[in-house]
């Protein structure tokens, strides 16, 4: 018999080292580079790939009507992410370039450009050494549908698309307020960006071609061309209304081009649970569990269970539930870390909750290679813990739980026998939610790449955000961003 037939265990080790160094994307963009640029000798080729590094930079395009704002919008995002801004304009105003000479001749007598003329000035500037290393950001590129299809035969694909829209009596109203600076070539506009001073105000002009008529030529034109156009984009076009302050334009596309979009690759989710008592863990865990066949691994019960079993371990556990005081830390971490070794935990995945509490336990999970790649810290306010805890009951006849509001006994009869747990009693809430909020900076400090949610909404909706988490990739994380760095801009 083949052995290679035969299940196989893989060491939970292999997974976790290919999914922290993205090995399967790596590959896969080394395979795609290899098939568009077929060099004659590709091991050189592929060593050069590598040393780039150039794997993650920014390849956007961004797309829109006239006065829809997307050269602001590119020149904030080229800024931000310190990438090269890639324009009609800038492409043939290229210094020693015969191709952009060329260009420069044919745009100055037909005020346009030939679509392979254009492609291949793209292509030339592509090439150089700064667009591969930092990306770029095309402004308004491509126009048509054959100036699309001409990129991608060049294996030039972006990997974000931004299409701002308006209504077309917004732009029009936009481009009529347009006025230009002939001193400086400075933009502005009557409306939504007037200089305070009269002597600039004075020499301001109105730029030719905004017209009306001449605008509402060019927008039926623009979407003419645009229906055509968005079909070689699929999934990754990302629709923006250009109709509201400039600024918050630029931050939804600043959020979209940080999103890295779902791969091939496998993936088996860790996922840890945080939050205070309460704050809904367990319904979240157990959702992930029945929707994705992820193990659901609750520390307190791991160790009730293993009390129960009479282990080696429950007995050293035994004593400190008898105390009521906390168990160690490494007795923890014996009983854990048997559960995540177990065949189910590698293969399917997990989902922990209720460890670790602080920053010293995860720094001992994580020496020992118990790595989430997926962290959500759910966030509830006190008054609505108070709520969720302190009213709940329990049968004693029948040992059936309930909620005094949200699952309130059938009969008055069975009211009045229910009891309420001693941890349920506010006092007890309060030093135990004291307790993770004090831990909790740190632990969020630790796990970097942790999402925060509001707990305090339906579980459901919790749920959906919990979910889109865990199966599309995390987003990248860039340097803040000071308002007063980006001036009001052309809106082209």
């Amino acid at each position: 018999m083949d052995a290679t037939t035969a299940p196989h265990r893989i060491p939970p080790e292999m997974p976790q080292y290919g999914e922290a160094n993205h090995i399967f994307e790596l590959m896969q963009n080394l395979l795609e580079q290899l098939l568009i640029q077929q060099p004659k000798d590709p091991i050189p080729f592929m060593i050069k790939h590598l040393q780039r590094d150039s794997d993650y930079v920014p390849k956007i395009v961004i797309l829109g009507p006239p006065a829809s704002g997307k050269t602001t919008i590119a020149m904030w995002l080229g800024k931000h992410l310190n990438s090269n801004l890639l324009s009609v304009e800038s492409l043939i105003a290229k210094e020693y370039s015969s191709l952009a000479a060329d260009a420069r001749t044919h745009y100055q007598k037909f005020q346009t450009l030939p679509d392979v003329l254009l492609v291949r000035l793209l292509q030339e500037r592509l090439r150089e050494e700064d667009c591969i290393r930092r990306g770029w950001i095309l402004d308004g590129i491509p126009e048509t549908r054959e100036q699309a299809l001409l990129i991608q035969t060049l294996g030039v694909s972006p990997r974000h698309v931004i299409v701002l829209s308006a209504p077309d009596t917004v732009l029009i109203e936009r481009n009529l307020g347009k006025r230009i600076d002939p001193q400086t070539g400075e933009i502005y506009h009557t409306t939504f960006d007037w200089p305070p001073e009269s002597e600039i105000q004075d020499r301001l002009i109105a730029p030719a071609g905004i017209s009306e008529g001449e605008t509402a030529r060019r927008l039926l034109e623009y979407h003419r061309n645009m229906v055509r156009i968005l079909p070689s984009y699929p999934k990754i076009v990302k629709v923006i209304t250009a109709d509201q302050p400039c600024v918050d334009v630029f931050y939804q596309a600043l959020t979209y081009v940080q999103t890295v979009h779902r791969s091939n690759a496998p993936f088996t989710p860790r996922v840890l649970l945080c939050g205070p008592v309460g704050s809904g863990k367990s319904l979240q865990a157990a959702l992930l569990a029945q929707k994705y066949g992820l193990v659901n691994v609750c520390c307190g019960q791991l160790l009730k269970e293993a009390v129960a079993d009479k282990s080696k371990y429950g007995e050293m556990i035994r004593p400190f539930f008898e105390k009521e005081t906390a168990v160690p830390s490494y007795i923890i971490m014996k009983v854990l870390g048997q559960r995540l070794d177990q065949q189910d935990c590698v293969e399917r995945g997990w989902v922990l909750h209720g460890f670790p509490r602080d920053r010293d336990q995860a720094c001992l999970m994580d020496s020992m290679g118990y790595k989430p790649n997926r962290v959500f810290f759910l966030n509830v306010p006190f008054d609505s813990i108070i709520e969720r805890l302190t009213l709940r009951r329990t049968d004693p006849v029948t040992g059936e739980r309930s909620h005094l509001m949200y699952k309130p006994p059938p009969t008055m009869e069975i009211q009045a026998r229910l009891l309420q747990s001693p941890k349920d009693s506010e006092e007890q809430i309060r030093l135990r939610m004291e307790l993770f909020y004090r831990n909790s900076a740190e632990l969020q400090e630790f796990y970097r790449q942790a999402i925060t949610l509001n707990g305090d909404q339906d579980p459901y909706t919790v749920f959906e955000y919990i979910e889109s988490g865990v199966i599309n990739p995390l987003p990248k994380k860039v340097p803040g961003l000071r308002a007063k760095e980006y001036p009001p801009g052309e809106q082209s």
